[in-house]
């Protein structure tokens, strides 16, 4: 297997390191070793080198980046795409899975990418918040930037990106699909800043208002959903290291340091071919 790796970000570089094989990734500017995104030429002979390709790269004014400039380049290859929740939207706090409209998300583009993959035929990984070392909680708790809202009945679905990642390679054996990879207990962020403030041996955050958080806050807060995993387990066979936040945050305050960042994969130009 040799994977291909449209963004090489921070749950990219977890499914890199995790699937083991032999990588060959893009970024904007060809940063670590990785190849230029706009560089045709190489996008195309590193594809034609791969059996898998992953996509992380969100949607522009103009739809699907990758889709748009390379969609020639992928049949015959396992198809990848990492997704997000919000594209069903807001729920009212019910709970939602795959069989869900996926087209009433705040942002357009993003549902409109989301079926674009499904039609070409990829595994699209629908994600919630996703947090892990370098990237949680803690992090923001420790660094004084968390807050609680004191919204009453709202919640959310998370999940720790070695979970992600490990759902992402049992995906390498499954069909072409939508799969929701979510931890098990959707819960209310303030409950989760404040059980990372506890584990800091730090007093909860403050409560800030709805009202005086940016409107990209405000618009965010204005939904509530939980997210059903069933399908990545049954289909998958995806078993979550962290099923709840309670233990993902446990697994990383045990770490040196809440800032600490888990160790990248090896540079593109690097990695065996």
């Amino acid at each position: 297997m040799r994977l291909f790796v449209f963004g090489l970000g921070y749950a990219a570089r977890a499914i890199a390191a995790a699937a083991g094989a032999p990588l060959l990734a893009t970024t904007r500017d060809g940063r670590d070793g990785t190849i230029r995104f706009d560089d045709d030429d190489a996008v195309r002979a590193g594809v034609a080198a791969s059996t898998h390709v992953l996509s992380s790269v969100p949607p522009d004014e103009d739809g699907d980046p990758v889709l748009r400039r390379h969609a020639g380049l992928l049949d015959g290859r396992w198809l990848g795409y990492l997704s997000s929740t919000g594209v069903y939207g807001d729920t009212a706090g019910a709970w939602v899975d795959e069989r869900a409209p996926a087209d009433r998300g705040r942002r357009h583009l993003r549902n409109d990418a989301d079926a674009a993959w499904l039609a070409a035929g990829a595994r699209v990984f629908r994600l919630p918040g996703i947090y892990g070392p370098g990237r949680s909680p803690l992090v923001r708790v420790a660094e004084g930037q968390a807050h609680r809202t004191g919204i009453v009945g709202q919640v959310f679905s998370r999940v720790h990106v070695a979970d992600l990642a490990d759902g992402v390679v049992a995906g390498f054996d499954a069909p072409p699909g939508a799969y929701n990879l979510a931890d098990d207990e959707p819960a209310a962020q303030d409950h989760v800043v404040a059980y990372a403030a506890a584990l800091l041996g730090l007093p909860a955050p403050s409560i800030v208002p709805l009202e005086a958080l940016s409107p990209a806050a405000r618009s965010f807060h204005a939904e509530n959903r939980r997210v059903a995993n069933g399908k990545a387990k049954r289909v998958l066979g995806w078993r979550l290291r962290y099923p709840d936040y309670r233990a993902g945050l446990r697994a990383l305050s045990a770490m040196t340091s809440p800032t600490a960042a888990s160790p990248a994969p090896a540079p593109a130009s690097s990695v065996q071919r």
